[in-house]
């Protein structure tokens, strides 16, 4: 498969060449362990799941690398507010390294629900104090710092091409700067690299360093970080819109100015945001769902999964009860037709496909290869799975390699037994307590929904029992 992906470098879809074929090397923003996750974020790891499984599908050897900030990110990008993790750690009552912890287990206990593959390495940031020291010193060497009130700035004037990424006006950055966010700024989009407690005389974590006693601005991590386990120059970074103005525009500024301006990432991949009512969904504007909360309501994490194949990592999607119930009803679909399928036939060797089904693993693998054209795939898995012509084991085949890509756990279906899965019981066992609830209104729509996945219901003095439409 020749890969094609839209580079955020340069606004365009490019052709995929990595720097040493076979090997990818693959870096991806993690989370902020102050807070649980929100369903907004998990669609990014998705997206970047998605992007994983595709290079490995198409025989590429990935390192997987992302980062788990538990210092240094503010509560504004610009270097303004407090610590995340101190906030969180005062309005919890707990410490700092217990709100890590639990927050950072958290995450990995969601994405594994989603069927999320796990970086190869997830590095923490307050394990790497001293590779982000050693970055720091090399980018003061280079001449692309100052020193004021205690602080050491990235000078954003002395890169000729600061801002490259996010196609900032560098004249129009100086012009139109609020001059009163940091007094000790020489320019009012200069970073810091290092803080002393000259500014946060609270702070919690603290480390020793050349510039004084204090702790690293939140954007070094990530160079310091990814430089550590994928060298000096690598193939993609990864991570949500929402960080190219700021966050990814100084970590190539700072990247490139301790290495010599080699070219630091050569194809940046961005996912565009979950929205809520027309807004972003965030914490900071306390309109964001977890993934426990859709989970209490009876939605599988998969749900959402499959929701998010919905639509291209770079449109933005707007959430609903509504759409997702809809993503619902089709993943259960799915589910039981994989189910029928494996009861009828078995799947057959790729080698072996007839003629039709081989022209559908092809559009497939084209609509993928085409910047991650995961709907265009998604519709080719129904468009054969209706097909009345295409052998059910050729159908059974190309579903199970699909979801390599998916990631909806269709290998697993009908695995263990011949009755129906866990998501058609489950149904199953909510109708039934909506019935002795007598929520009458519930009960009859998870029959329609039932009827609608093959499930015949009959109310019995003994309970409800299910059957197969025949």
């Amino acid at each position: 498969m020749k890969l094609k992906f839209y580079n955020t470098l340069g606004r365009q879809i490019q052709d995929f060449i990595p720097l040493v074929p076979p090997e990818v090397g693959l870096y991806t923003c993690g989370p902020t362990v102050y807070n649980f996750a929100h369903i907004g974020n998990l669609r990014t790891y998705i997206f970047e799941d998605l992007l994983r499984r595709t290079l490995e599908y198409a025989g590429y050897s990935v390192r997987h690398i992302m980062n788990v900030t538990d210092v240094g990110h503010l509560t504004d990008d610009a270097d303004e507010g407090e610590d995340k993790m101190v906030k969180s750690s005062r309005e919890e009552g707990r410490s700092v390294w217990d709100i890590a912890k639990f927050y950072t287990e958290a995450f990995f206990k969601d994405t594994d629900r989603l069927n999320i593959l796990r970086p190869h390495t997830a590095c923490a940031a307050t394990d790497h104090i001293q590779e982000m020291i050693d970055l720091i010193r090399r980018i003061e060497e280079n001449g692309f710092t100052y020193s004021s009130g205690g602080n050491l700035y990235f000078s954003i004037d002395a890169c000729n091409d600061y801002g490259k990424l996010a196609l900032l006006d560098r004249e129009g950055l100086r012009a139109g700067a609020r001059i009163d966010v940091d007094g000790m700024k020489r320019n009012p989009h200069d970073f810091v690299l290092w803080f002393t407690n000259s500014k946060f005389t609270h702070q919690a974590m603290m480390w020793d360093s050349p510039w004084g006693r204090g702790y690293p601005g939140w954007h070094v991590e990530c160079s310091a970080m990814s430089m550590k386990y994928l060298g000096e120059q690598f193939d993609i970074h990864c991570g949500g819109v929402d960080h190219i103005p700021v966050h990814h525009t100084n970590e190539i500024a700072q990247s490139e100015a301790a290495t010599g301006k080699k070219p630091w990432v050569r194809y940046w991949l961005h996912g565009e945001f979950l929205l809520m009512n027309t807004e972003k969904m965030a914490k900071s504007a306390h309109n964001f769902i977890t993934l426990d909360s859709l989970t209490d309501e009876g939605f599988s994490p998969l749900d959402y999964r499959y929701f998010c194949l919905g639509a291209h990592y770079r449109r933005e999607l707007v959430f609903s009860r509504e759409a997702l119930e809809g993503a619902r009803i089709a993943r259960n679909n799915l589910v039981e037709r994989v189910q029928r399928l494996r009861e009828a036939a078995e799947p057959v060797d790729e080698k072996d496909l007839s003629e039709k089904g081989s022209a559908y693993l092809q559009a497939f693998r084209e609509h993928l290869a085409e910047d991650l054209g995961v709907t265009r795939s998604l519709a080719d898995l129904w468009s054969l799975l209706k097909d009345p012509e295409l052998p059910e084991g050729d159908k059974l085949t190309l579903l199970l390699d699909m979801d390599k890509i998916f990631g909806l756990k269709l290998a697993e279906t009908g695995k263990e037994t011949g009755e129906v899965s866990e998501d058609i019981l489950d149904l199953i066992k909510r109708r039934e307590e909506a019935r002795k609830n007598r929520d009458f209104t519930e009960a009859d729509r998870l029959r329609d929904q039932l009827d609608q996945l093959g499930i015949v219901l009959e109310d019995t003095p003994a309970g409800t029992r299910w059957k197969r439409k025949v």
